[in-house]
């Protein structure tokens, strides 16, 4: 395995780059991406260096506590405005320019910050779903974000949304104080609303987790960039890479879970490492 910890500009990175280009060329390559792709788009980490330490809400509190709505709600609904505005980067830009190159197959991303698909990826896979849609829990009815946006401001114009403040990982802002905040409803049967993620202590759809099973059984090679692999699904599907003993690229600053596994493993910020895999690899 070649490993590095350089950074970009560095001999040792340069090496590395070249040895995932080696290693890739003339393969379809799957990707699978985690929170260290977004970073650079002013989205931080959960567990990156310098990432805000922040104790996740589990489906359980979601769905047991109107205060731990309301909480969840009126910090989402502040860190809105700055998290759909967050802009694609250079290795959003370099994975959709693979793919339209017949290089890579498609983007299996642990995001739920839409910035595959506004960079032109046309597969994604969102393994854990996606901020742009809430739905309701009761009658199933989905409604765009923006929409929800407008209805809480217009039932809680009190609310004030700050400006530069630090976003958590998840686009919310920690509230200074929820009192008096109206939680929004289904306005179709007046239900509860759920943003279309997947919160910590919930399972990945059985049907999302096979599509992703799928890019990665029709490609020869994987490329993991931004992910840490802790969470158990991204290590299932590089597992699944490794027993059909394709080439594995991992590409994260920090040790992963699966360093010793990977083919290449390049300790080096993602932008720039995508944007030269994107000029160095061959067309199919």
């Amino acid at each position: 395995m070649t490993v590095t910890t350089a950074t970009p500009t560095d001999t040792a990175t340069a090496e590395a780059i070249a040895a995932a280009v080696d290693a890739l060329s003339g393969r379809r390559i799957a990707v699978l991406t985690g929170a260290g792709v977004s970073t650079d788009s002013g989205i931080p980490d959960y567990r990156g260096k310098g990432a805000p330490v922040r104790a996740p809400m589990t489906v359980e509190q979601f769905l047991a506590s109107d205060e731990a709505r309301r909480r969840y709600w009126v910090g989402s609904h502040l860190g809105w405005k700055a998290f759909a505005a967050a802009s694609p980067n250079a290795g959003h830009r370099a994975l959709a320019e693979l793919e339209g190159r017949g290089i890579a197959t498609g983007v299996v991303t642990q995001n739920v910050d839409g910035l595959h698909v506004r960079a032109g990826s046309r597969r994604v896979v969102e393994l854990h779903g996606t901020m742009r849609r809430v739905f309701c829990t009761h009658c199933g009815q989905v409604f765009d974000r923006r929409d929800l946006a407008v209805r809480v401001e217009t039932d809680n114009p009190w609310i004030s949304v700050p400006e530069n403040v630090p976003l958590g990982p998840d686009g919310d802002v920690l509230p200074e104080t929820t009192d008096g905040f109206r939680i929004p409803a289904c306005s179709v049967c007046g239900g509860m609303l759920k943003p279309d993620v997947v919160f910590f202590g919930e399972f990945i759809p059985a049907e999302k987790f096979r599509e992703a099973e799928q890019l990665v059984r029709t490609s020869e090679a994987l490329v993991v960039a931004g992910s840490s692999l802790v969470v158990n699904s991204g290590i299932r599907l590089l597992e699944r890479a490794r027993r059909r003993r394709l080439p594995i690229v991992i590409v994260n600053r920090g040790v992963t879970r699966a360093d010793a596994r990977a083919t290449v493993k390049i300790d080096a910020g993602t932008s720039d490492v995508l944007a030269v895999l994107a000029r160095d690899l061959p067309s199919l």
